[in-house]
């Protein structure tokens, strides 16, 4: 069952578990990033002034758009 908790959602989206682990803390840096440049933005407005909204864009493209989605129990088994 634990197994089936840490592998059910990467699969659903073509990954394993640990390239999965590896896109999603590069995603949380990213929004770290994007979000401490829209608070420096806040505080300097002529600083960061597209960082927060580039980041966004950048990291909708990679999740969205690129996005193949498997239904559950799929996983990572080759079409036919």
């Amino acid at each position: 069952m634990a197994k089936v908790s840490f592998t059910e959602h990467p699969a659903s989206v073509g990954e394993s578990y640990t390239e999965h682990f590896a896109m999603s803390w590069g995603f949380g840096l990213a929004m770290l990033r994007g979000g401490l440049a829209c608070l420096v933005h806040g505080v300097f407005p002529f600083l960061c002034t597209s960082t927060g909204s580039s980041t966004i864009r950048a990291l909708h493209e990679r999740m969205v758009t690129h996005r193949v989605r498997r239904p559950v129990g799929e996983g990572m088994a080759p079409r036919s």
